[in-house]
């Protein structure tokens, strides 16, 4: 299983992938990047798991509001199924960020509670 190295916030973050999906993933963690930045520019600097957190949430809203709009579109079928699959894509990725994240704060504070 492959390894891929992304940045979010300015941070680098490991995460495995299946074979071939590299650049797919890189692809959406540059998406969630785009939304962390947009966090940061609108509420400024919240912490690291606030600001994943926020731009996930706001990842999650566009799915939502897409899933509502393939339901009344006239789009084809392969289209919405499309669709679907990429805004599954971004919240899977958004969620092995958040994950990642998560990681490294409780590392720290592991370190801080040994320190």
């Amino acid at each position: 299983m492959p390894l891929v190295n992304v940045m979010v916030n300015g941070r680098a973050y490991t995460i495995a992938c299946d074979e071939g999906e590299e650049e797919h993933l890189k692809g959406l963690a540059a998406q969630v990047d785009a939304k962390a930045r947009e966090v940061l520019g609108s509420v400024g600097q919240v912490g690291d798991a606030r600001m994943m957190l926020m731009a996930a949430l706001l990842i999650a809203d566009e799915h939502h509001e897409m899933s509502g709009k393939l339901g009344t579109s006239s789009a084809s079928d392969d289209e919405k199924k499309s669709l679907h699959l990429r805004a599954e894509a971004a919240e899977s990725a958004a969620a092995d960020v958040l994950e990642s994240a998560a990681k490294r704060l409780e590392d720290i504070a592991a370190r801080l509670a040994h320190a």
